[in-house]
């Protein structure tokens, strides 16, 4: 079958793209040779005075280019070829002698992108579905189809290296207003529009004074200079693709087009060879694959959710509340035990509905739609006809045990899943005394809820598959990317959490400076460091999850001195303004509480021999990986993969390093094993090494 239909009427050619043997339209070397054919004809057609290019696939213009293609490649030359082959089709497109016009309606991403750059005209739908941008920095890659070279040409230098440097994908108004598209319409309107554009003839665009100035040799250095150190601030520089972005467009605007396509190919050759380019290319294969994953091995099914109630009106049920009934769509109903909790509760979940409305992302019935969709009160009311019920009550298992008693009797025999959202709590200590235990299930989001990816859906041993199915599909609509692992006590995140962040407790109990340690793992490559984290999350709750673990694993994680003496001295974080971090109206948690030494009981901060942030952060992630792997030969993880997406996603555990697991095949099980052996040898059997990893070691074996 066909991927491109071309149809001519009244001296139009349209073109429509629908690739069959895609989920989305993609551009790749197999339809190389179709393309030229169909874009030939159109060519040689001297009655034709214009054309619209278009596509037939629901929600997709072009999503980009075929990611599949990539990993194929094995060298640079390959990497070039593969770049030229994109500018050569766009090249095809803006050489046509008749008036162009894309009509995009859906994702048009990366390539996509680019290819639609090569028209005369641009329009775009006012669907949700149109998203426009150039993502390739995700993947550790700069637009490899002309992006960097036709971009900056179009729009405004600063818009333009905004959205290559971020990835951001702007809806068709913000797409309007950065100048990438022309007009904006109901997608059964585009067509008109497009017939419309032709009419006018060969655009004559020109930039305002400004524009042209900021491009200009010297003020263009400038701003790329003003670029580079904010990207540098943020990336710490483990990220070559921002900096490569920056060079090839500073190079390419004091070049011609043609030179600067050759400049573009060539760095994106030189990213597609990079250790972190393929890291984040399997990362986005990971994270695709669980989209489609159901999360159980058997036929079984999700039932459909409609309804869901959510137990606590606190920040995070007030989170789990806005993304049910913002992104899923669900009616929820949120009980507290006060009616000042419930109304918090639903004006936290309003006011982040709000900020979409401000922004413009949604128009006013759309906002009153959602708003209506949250409920509340402080008894059961609501809840006998709830489909799944969330609770996000304190880590006691008693509470959340009277939770699942209380809603089995409220819902009876009604096939209703309960929820829980615990960090640490086995869910088969939740369901114990359950009725329907199969019922009962972990539902582990991460605060803040609104914008933290993942969710740790946890498997209980009595957990029915089709229980385990819903909470994923739930997960998934409220567009999340979902693991499923297995019970036990932390399951996985907080399981390889916890011995990281009490490492580095310890780091400070030797004489590491707090800021040191910090530094030296965002250094690394991590978003925060361990010990702030312990101040976001609450250093009262991190102490409650580390005595689960040290209940299940003994010496394996270790309680420390250093944590109770903390909270002896009523430090919990953030929350309370006394952690490890000054809270006070000065600092606002810039600088280190020095007054935390004295409470710990280390006399000299900042002595320690190992203050170098190499054997600081090796001793702290060496924690975390070894735990990993327990996890893995435990049955607690499904697979590496979803162990790499969970810590990174999770946790924050560097994209370019390719998780846990990945990073543990770049280093090499051997020199894994070395590096715990020795710890363990100086520090205690806390660092001994996973059997599966001594194995591995010994065999010579991988994780993928």
């Amino acid at each position: 079958m066909s991927v491109f239909d071309l149809q001519k009427n009244d001296g139009i050619a349209v073109i429509t793209m629908n690739d069959p043997d895609q989920p989305q339209n993609v551009l790749n070397q197999a339809i190389q040779s179709e393309f030229e054919q169909v874009f030939d004809d159109v060519a040689n057609d001297h009655s034709l005075t214009g054309l619209i290019f278009t596509s037939n696939k629901p929600k997709c213009f072009i999503a980009g280019a075929d990611i599949s293609m990539l990993q194929s490649i094995e060298s640079k030359e390959q990497s070039i070829a593969s770049s030229q082959m994109l500018h050569a089709l766009v090249e095809r497109i803006a050489n046509l002698n008749m008036v162009t016009v894309a009509a995009i309606d859906g994702a048009c991403l990366g390539g996509g992108l680019e290819l639609a750059l090569g028209f005369d005209y641009r329009v775009a739908s006012d669907d949700k579905s149109t998203k426009i941008g150039v993502p390739e920095v995700q993947l550790g890659l700069l637009p490899g189809g002309g992006g960097t070279q036709r971009i900056p040409r179009l729009i405004a230098l600063p818009t333009a290296l905004d959205l290559m440097l971020t990835g951001k994908q702007l809806n068709a108004k913000r797409a309007l207003k950065a100048g990438l598209i022309d007009e904006v319409a109901p997608a059964n309107a585009l067509h008109t529009l497009a017939v419309r554009y032709i009419a006018k003839g060969k655009p004559q665009r020109s930039h305002s004074f400004t524009d042209r100035l900021m491009k200009w040799g010297p003020i263009r250095g400038v701003v790329i200079s003003k670029a580079r150190k904010q990207t540098l601030k943020l990336t710490k520089g483990k990220y070559p693709a921002p900096l490569k972005i920056l060079d090839v467009i500073n190079r390419g605007l004091g070049v011609s087009l043609k030179q600067g396509l050759e400049f573009e190919a060539e760095g994106f050759a030189d990213l597609l060879m990079t250790a972190e380019s393929k890291q984040l290319v399997k990362l986005f294969f990971a994270s695709t694959d669980l989209k489609k994953d159901t999360g159980i091995d058997s036929e079984a099914h999700a039932i459909n959710v409609s309804k869901v109630g959510v137990l606590g009106g606190g920040l995070m049920g007030a989170g789990i509340a806005y993304v049910t009934a913002d992104r899923a769509n669900k009616d929820v109903r949120i009980k507290d035990i006060s009616t000042e909790g419930v109304a918090k509760g639903i004006q936290y979940a309003a006011k982040l509905i709000d900020k979409k409305l401000v922004r413009r992302r949604i128009k006013s019935h759309e906002y009153l739609s959602s708003v209506s969709k949250i409920t509340g009160g402080i008894d059961y009311k609501g809840f006998q006809n709830t489909d799944v019920v969330i609770e996000a009550v304190f880590e006691s298992v008693d509470l959340k045990q009277r939770m699942v008693a209380d809603i089995e009797e409220i819902v009876g025999d009604k096939r209703t899943v309960f929820a829980t959202n615990t960090s640490a709590i086995p869910i088969d200590e939740v369901a114990a005394k359950a009725k329907y235990p199969e019922r009962v299930v972990g539902m582990h989001y991460f605060s803040p809820v609104e914008k933290m990816p993942l969710l740790e859906v946890v498997k209980g041993s009595k957990t029915a598959d089709w229980v385990t199915a819903t909470a994923v599909a739930l997960g998934k609509q409220q567009g999340k990317t979902v693991i499923v692992v297995n019970d036990g006590p932390g399951f996985y995140t907080t399981r390889i959490l916890v011995p990281y962040s009490m490492e580095a407790v310890r780091l400070v109990l030797e004489g590491v400076a707090i800021e040191e340690v910090d530094e030296a793992l965002e250094s690394f490559g991590m978003p925060v460091g361990p010990l702030k984290l312990m101040d976001e999350v609450g250093i009262d709750v991190g102490a409650h999850i580390v005595d689960t673990l040290n209940n299940a694993f003994g010496d394996r994680i270790p309680l420390i001195e250093g944590v109770e003496r903390v909270l002896d001295d009523d430090r919990k974080g953030k929350k309370n303004k006394r952690g490890f971090y000054d809270y006070s109206e000065e600092s606002k948690g810039k600088k280190v509480d020095e007054s935390i030494y004295t409470a710990m009981g280390v006399q000299y901060p900042g002595r320690a021999e190992i203050s170098h942030n190499d054997g600081i952060a090796e001793r702290v992630i060496l924690t975390m990986l070894n735990e990993a792997a327990y996890c893995l030969e435990e049955g607690i993880l499904r697979s590496a993969r979803d162990g790499d997406v969970g810590a990174i996603f999770g946790l924050g555990f560097p994209p370019f390093l390719g998780g846990p697991f990945r990073y543990m095949d770049s280093l090499g099980a051997s020199v894994v094993v070395n590096k715990l052996e020795a710890l363990a040898a100086e520090h205690g059997s806390r660092f001994t090494p996973a059997p599966s990893l001594v194995s591995m070691a010994k065999d010579g074996g991988r994780f993928y």
